[in-house]
């Protein structure tokens, strides 16, 4: 259960930082309110992932799903320009959050 929560997390961090986009500097108040409620969320099921995963297997984890998932909804939903070398990164930044789960040994 703690990895879905990891992964509920990183998705609510995507959703918040769309929101913050979305929210124009916070000057539009729905998506401002909608930018903290998704926070609260990531920030709530990260810590829930942290009561049975380590912190330093989590958190990297969390800001890679975050990372990767920001790009790719940038990228689709608001026509961000991501250089081919760029992609490279991205991969193995991917690549990296699937090393470290696979590397962990736990099955939490």
């Amino acid at each position: 259960m703690a990895w879905l929560y990891l992964i509920i997390a990183g998705l609510f961090e995507v959703v918040w930082a769309t929101f913050m986009k979305l929210s124009n500097g916070f000057s539009h108040l729905g998506w401002s309110i909608a930018t903290i409620v998704g926070m609260i969320a990531s920030f709530g099921f990260l810590a829930e992932a942290t009561h049975r995963l380590p912190m330093s297997l989590a958190y990297p984890i969390w800001t890679g799903i975050g990372a990767v998932g920001t790009v790719l909804v940038g990228v689709t939903l608001f026509g961000d320009q991501v250089k081919p070398l760029t992609w490279l990164f991205i991969g193995m930044l991917f690549v990296g959050v699937i090393g470290i789960k696979l590397t962990t040994g736990s099955n939490q």
